[in-house]
């Protein structure tokens, strides 16, 4: 059995990869349309949304050694 804390840890990074893997399925539109106006528009969201990836896990992480 998990305690709330494991749960809680679970179903908030369940939640993230669902939305991060939404916008992945959305991706080649965004960048298709971002690279008809600029290609370094499109490559700058591209470096923003896989930064984005990694910095939410981490302010999660950082969130939670602060509350324990």
């Amino acid at each position: 059995m998990q305690d709330p804390k494991t749960r809680n840890a679970a179903i908030a990074a369940v939640a993230i990869l669902l939305g991060f893997g939404a916008l992945w399925l959305l991706m080649p539109r965004i960048m298709l349309a971002l690279g008809a106006e600029s290609p370094l528009l499109a490559g700058v969201f591209a470096v923003l949304f896989v930064l984005a990836f990694f910095g939410v896990f981490w302010l999660r992480a950082r969130q939670q050694r602060r509350k324990d």
